[in-house]
């Protein structure tokens, strides 16, 4: 893997990389997937981080990529916190489990502390991201309006001590409100792939759905 070339996004690389998320999240999580939707309309948003949008190279090939906006927390005070989540990120089906998933992120954790970023939130499945220094939003103290602590919603610091304890409700950015219509309408733009349940999903959904008492 030594010839892995991690580096930011370029143009020519946005149609492969809808390709790619389009690959690797198709059937996992729902049947289908709009993360290639995701990918496209991100790059336009004002939350957006561009020099946060790295890729892996290997002989030419795009082979994963990871995409990050601004987010907030907001404290009882309504003081602001300006965070970070990342999302979509993947890895293609050939070439997962070979630890560049790991690789891609570690880059962009450090250049995330270079620009000055604290905190990262993410929604994501904790088997997939314990390893990387995640840990529950609870134990940080960190909620959605209504204090609802999802078991999915997993907390990195970036700096030892930026989350002091009080309790924050995280936003998340409203890049993320996709418009289901306009999803299916860009994904007919794709290669036809069928639509199918797999177990995967019922994964998902028992982690989307469950949240810490």
């Amino acid at each position: 893997m030594n010839q892995i070339i991690i580096r930011n996004e370029w143009p020519d690389d946005y149609r492969d990389v809808e390709i790619l998320h389009r690959n690797a999240f198709w059937n996992l999580n729902v049947p289908g997937c709009n993360e290639h939707y995701l990918a496209h309309i991100l790059r336009t948003h004002s939350d957006f981080v561009p020099d946060l949008d790295y890729v892996a190279e290997l002989d030419g090939r795009v082979i994963a990529n990871v995409m990050y906006t601004k987010s907030r927390l907001i404290d009882e005070h309504r003081g602001m916190k300006e965070i970070l989540t990342f999302g979509p990120v993947s890895v293609a089906p050939d070439f997962q489990r070979k630890g560049i998933g790991k690789t891609l992120l570690e880059k962009t954790f450090d250049e995330a502390v270079k620009m000055g970023y604290k905190a990262i939130v993410i929604f994501g499945n904790p088997g997939n991201y314990l390893a990387r220094g995640f840990r529950s939003c609870k134990r940080y103290n960190i909620c959605l309006a209504g204090d609802v602590f999802p078991s999915a919603m997993l907390v990195k610091e970036l700096e030892d001590g930026f989350l002091d304890g009080r309790k924050y409700y995280f936003q998340e950015s409203p890049a993320f409100e996709i418009d289901n219509h306009l999803a299916e309408e860009f994904d007919k733009g794709f290669e036809p792939m069928k639509k199918a349940f797999q177990l995967s999903q019922e994964e998902f959904y028992i982690h989307s759905h469950s949240v810490i008492k």
